[in-house]
C-alpha cells in the first residue's frame, strides 16, 4: 500500500488562500489531488489541513480528510517532516499501514505522473529513505553575487570572478514538488534531502509559486504545456 499526503495549511501569507485559489479554472490543490488519484500509485490520497474550507474543497475533488492537523503544525515555521510524520501516525491509527508515503505539495500544477512513477521506482528498488525531484541551477552558483545598499555588485567568492562558467561543477536544487519516503523515515523525522536520492527534471519544468509574479508565470507555463500535450498525445497533461 502507498499513501499520498498533501499538506495544505490555511495561513499562506504572500498569496492569501493560495492552496484553494483558482488556477487555470480549478482550485490549485485540485491539480495535485487529480494527479495523485490518476497516477494509480496510491490507495489513499489524503489532505492534511487545519482549515475547514480547504478540507471541504479537497473532499469535493476526491481527496480524503480523515483527521485534522493541529494548529501547532500549521504555522509559518513548521517544516514538512513533522507534518507528514503526524499524518503517518494518523494513518496507522486508522489501520492504513503503508510501506511508502508520498508528500505532494499542493501548489504543483506542472507535476507529471511520470515524475511520481520514476521516483517511486527509485525508492522501491534502492536502499534509500527518500526520493525527490531535483533540477540544475541555471547559472553556476559559484559565481553568485550580492548587491550592496547603493547597488554595487560583489561576488560571494571573489576568486571565481574570472573563472569560466563551464569549468564549475554542476549544482542542483530541490524542485519542491514531492517526496517519496519510507514509513519509518517519516516517523523518525529523518532529513529528506541528505537522506534521499535526487531524480533530475529539466529546470524549465520547475516553478516555485511564492509570489503573484510566480503565479502568473505558472499559469502561462501550464497553458503552454497543456497545449503541447494535446498536440502530441491528444490528451491534457494532468
Amino acid at each position: 500500500m502507498n499513501i499520498a499526503i498533501i499538506p495544505a495549511r490555511g495561513g499562506s501569507k504572500r498569496i492569501p488562500r493560495k492552496n484553494i485559489k483558482s488556477f487555470c479554472d480549478k482550485p490549485m490543490i485540485a491539480w495535485a489531488i487529480d494527479l495523485a488519484k490518476n497516477s494509480g500509485l496510491f490507495e489513499h490520497v489524503i489532505v492534511s489541513t487545519d482549515d475547514s474550507e480547504i478540507a471541504n474543497i479537497s473532499q469535493d475533488w476526491g481527496a480524503e480528510v480523515p483527521f485534522h492537523r493541529p494548529s501547532t503544525l500549521a504555522d509559518d515555521f513548521t517544516p514538512t517532516v513533522p507534518v507528514i510524520s503526524h499524518a503517518v501516525h494518523q494513518c496507522i491509527n486508522l489501520g492504513w499501514n503503508a510501506e511508502y508515503y508520498c508528500c505532494i505539495y499542493p501548489c504543483t500544477p506542472l507535476l507529471r505522473v511520470e515524475d511520481l512513477t520514476s521516483a517511486y521506482s527509485c525508492i522501491s528498488k534502492k536502499d534509500v529513505d527518500f526520493t525527490y525531484l531535483v533540477t540544475k541551477f541555471q547559472h553556476p552558483i559559484q559565481r553568485a553575487m550580492r548587491m550592496t545598499k547603493i547597488g554595487e555588485m560583489e561576488f560571494l567568492t571573489p576568486v571565481n570572478e574570472l573563472e569560466r562558467t563551464q569549468d564549475f561543477e554542476e549544482c542542483f536544487h530541490d524542485a519542491g514538488q514531492f517526496y517519496w519516503g519510507k514509513k519509518n523515515a517519516w516517523l523518525e523525522n529523518k532529513r529528506m534531502h541528505t537522506g534521499g536520492l535526487g531524480v533530475e527534471i529539466p529546470n524549465w519544468r520547475v516553478v516555485d509559486i511564492d509570489t503573484v509574479a510566480d503565479w502568473h508565470r505558472a499559469e502561462i507555463m501550464k497553458e503552454v504545456f497543456d497545449k503541447l500535450s494535446i498536440q502530441r498525445h491528444g490528451v491534457r497533461s494532468d
